[in-house]
């Protein structure tokens, strides 16, 4: 047989499939309307378990293709499902209330909390995001939720990532527990320097200071030191002004080139970081959940129970509306042996079609749930 010939075949075949997956989709309203007028859970996994058994064991040696074809039909059968479903979620409460709190345009001005002090990476994370707002400096990660949540500032701005050292969990955990909503986004080039005294030589230094996470960037310079000790501090722009005041010849700061300028510090060596494509972000948080025009991303936090392919069923319905994940991180829970929570983040909008009904059914088969808001990236 030609190759055309049987491409007619199975052009022919693709016709009577699409007939009856578009029959197959019209029964799921009908279990949907029928679930929702009894009150019924969307998944009954009994149900789709024996499915898969009856169908594998009649689909031979090729029993792994009809698997994960009848496993897509079911991902995309609860996808519709979800939409028609009127159980009451949170997620669509703050979504609803994120979206009546919004406006067209992201505010330039605002009081906001930021952690450090002028020169620290935050602060010009805070110019980026609110050009005309005004900075209230803060000592820790907690203070800045803490301002935010008391009503103190409007705005905080966390690091929440970098492309060297990974996430920051500390701020993951404040996010989970404290409910607050990420309302914008933005990304900077980081560039560490070892700054000291003017007229201090390398030699002379017996002790660095810096943030833990820049010191974990500049792992490979500093593992290069013979006697010289690493200490962590709170912030690397604190470190270069506790330097500069100090008046310690033999104390260094890891941190940036404007703070070198700020406290008048001089630059001992400018290429000490492990990577130059070395960048951090940022969120922007508020207390009130809100959702700005032109919200294009989606972060989550989310547990799964801990059984065989319960992450990949929160994948697929991702993969069902077709949503690009460009993050996906998972952290031991403190206390619980091998369970863990997932940090996602999506590329989607809580405005296109599916994406809402999506986020309430992970609310509805998920352990644990947390809608950390809808925003861009500046």
């Amino acid at each position: 047989m030609e190759l055309s010939e049987i491409r007619t075949q199975i052009d022919t075949v693709d016709d009577q499939l699409l007939q009856l997956f578009l029959q197959r989709m019209d029964l799921a309203d009908q279990v949907a309307a029928y679930k929702n007028e009894h009150h019924l859970p969307i998944l009954n996994k009994e149900r789709e378990r024996a499915v898969l058994a009856r169908v594998t064991e009649r689909a031979g040696e090729r029993e792994r293709y009809a698997y994960h074809l009848f496993s897509t039909l079911f991902e995309l059968a609860r996808s519709r499902q979800a939409e028609l479903i009127s159980a009451p979620t949170r997620v669509a409460a703050q979504v609803k209330a994120s979206l009546d709190a919004g406006s067209a345009v992201f505010p330039q001005t605002g009081l906001v909390a930021c952690q450090g002090v002028e020169g620290a990476n935050s602060q010009v994370a805070c110019d980026r995001l609110l050009p005309r707002g005004n900075i209230v400096y803060v000592k820790t990660f907690d203070a800045v939720v803490s301002a935010v949540e008391s009503g103190l500032c409007k705005f905080g701005v966390l690091p929440i990532e970098n492309s060297s050292n990974g996430s920051v969990r500390a701020v993951y955990e404040l996010l989970q527990d404290h409910r607050l909503s990420v309302v914008r986004s933005t990304r900077l080039c980081i560039r560490h320097e070892l700054l000291a005294l003017p007229g201090v030589k390398m030699s002379d230094i017996t002790e660095i200071y810096s943030h833990q996470q820049a010191i974990g960037q500049c792992s490979k310079f500093l593992s290069g030191l013979n006697g010289v000790r690493v200490i962590p501090c709170d912030n690397t722009a604190v470190t270069a002004k506790m330097v500069a005041e100090s008046g310690n010849r033999h104390a260094a700061a890891i941190s940036s080139h404007p703070c070198a300028e700020l406290y008048g510090l001089t630059c001992l060596n400018d290429a000490i970081q492990d990577s130059d494509n070395n960048y951090t972000r940022f969120f922007c948080i508020s207390k009130d959940p809100v959702i700005y025009a032109g919200a294009n991303r989606i972060s989550l936090i989310l547990a799964c129970h801990n059984r065989p392919g319960a992450l990949y069923e929160i994948l697929s319905k991702l993969a069902a509306l077709n949503i690009n994940m460009t993050k996906l991180e998972s952290c031991p829970v403190s206390g619980r042996n091998f369970e863990f929570i997932f940090f996602l983040e999506l590329e989607a909008s809580v405005q296109e079609p599916g994406v809402l009904s999506m986020l309430e059914e992970l609310e509805r088969s998920c352990a644990d749930f947390n809608f950390l808001g809808s925003y861009a990236e500046v």
